[in-house]
């Protein structure tokens, strides 16, 4: 699927290793999409340099804009960005994004993006969910997002954290509508010894 233009969000909860290995596996594909355009907020940029001990995110080969550049691009439905992932988002941006409340780029992008019916995928990292939370997903399910918890499998016999991370980011990356060709599918190379 070249050609493809996609939006990251990076919000401002913990769980910066998912930004990370997102970016490592749209950069190992990077044949397969045109433009990624990315957005930190703050807290993202602060949570990134204080639990991974770097500013790397700025050395990917992607777009960057600022939380209130609304010139970007894919702040009008007209520039056809087909998908946006938010990974990780914190519960106070997912609950702008269930209200429709476009007050930056950001919460402007996903309000296009669902509105021009694309694809949403929205990464919350929080534990454990309140109702507000959980109406919020319930929220943004009915207007046409995905809501992917940041809930890793280890079925991969996974041996790092990033590793454990990459279950999700290649979930989100399937969801994204990319073929990937390099990641642990279910029932393939799969043993049954030890199993009922």
């Amino acid at each position: 699927m070249s050609g493809r233009s996609i939006v990251v969000a990076v919000g401002g909860s913990s769980g910066s290793l998912y930004a990370k290995v997102l970016f490592d596996r749209l950069k190992e594909i990077e044949s397969k999409w045109e433009n990624v355009g990315v957005v930190l907020t703050e807290n993202g940029k602060y949570n990134w340099k204080f639990e991974l001990g770097n500013d790397d995110w700025q050395h990917y080969p992607f777009d960057y804009y600022g939380q209130r550049d609304f010139m970007a691009p894919f702040a009008s439905g007209s520039a056809r960005y087909d998908t946006m992932i938010v990974c990780p988002c914190s519960m106070g941006l997912m609950a702008r994004i269930s209200a429709g409340i476009s007050n930056d780029l950001i919460t402007r992008a996903a309000d296009v993006i669902l509105k021009e019916r694309r694809r949403l995928i929205v990464v919350p990292r929080e534990a454990p969910y309140s109702l507000i939370h959980l109406k919020n997903m319930t929220a943004i399910t009915e207007a046409g997002g995905v809501i992917c918890p940041a809930v890793p499998s280890f079925y991969s016999n996974v041996q790092t954290p990033e590793d454990i991370v990459r279950t999700i980011v290649d979930r989100v990356l399937d969801l994204a509508g990319f073929d990937l060709d390099d990641t642990y599918r279910w029932g393939e190379d799969l043993t049954t010894e030890g199993t009922d």
